[in-house]
């Protein structure tokens, strides 16, 4: 585990919050000169603390879509056949992000699609032809109450 100090903790937090400040704009912020904060970034970058940096697109500009989280089980006697699981969920664009659970369901996922319509298509032709998933139940968002993708600390 990487050990970070508070000036790293900061740059992180600005980067997450806007990840297109520049060095200049942070080390204004922080109060220190360029130099320092660019090593500092790169090396985070290196160490793969920063793994990335994307837009985050606002999903309700662009289309209507609604967001369904879906619990579900899994047939497997080896923990290696939720492989077949876990590949046949990466050619599925609308699930955008994809758990293992303890407790009660096996996985579970955060889909997005346009309409009922487009859910019960995406369920019944897709999902429901994945390796080795048994039981699924979905709950469909009706508000965001809070999204975030700043992490805390």
């Amino acid at each position: 585990m990487a050990v970070l100090d508070s000036i790293d903790r900061k740059i992180m937090r600005l980067l997450q919050e806007d990840a297109k400040l520049n060095v200049k704009e942070i080390a204004i912020r922080l109060n220190l000169t360029k130099t320092p904060i660019y090593e500092r970034i790169k090396r985070l970058e290196r160490e793969g603390i920063i793994d990335k940096y994307v837009a985050i697109v606002n999903r309700k500009k662009l289309a209507p879509s609604i967001l369904v989280f879906i619990s579900g089980k899994l047939e497997v006697s080896k923990f290696e056949q939720t492989e077949e699981f876990y590949a046949g969920i990466m050619d599925l664009p609308e699930v955008l992000d994809c758990y293992l659970m303890s407790g009660e369901y096996d996985f579970l996922l955060k889909v997005m699609v346009k309409d009922l319509d487009d859910y019960h298509e995406f369920y019944s032709k897709k999902l429901s032809q994945v390796p080795r998933v048994s039981y699924v139940s979905s709950s469909f968002v009706l508000n965001e109450a809070k999204r975030s993708t700043v992490l805390p600390g």
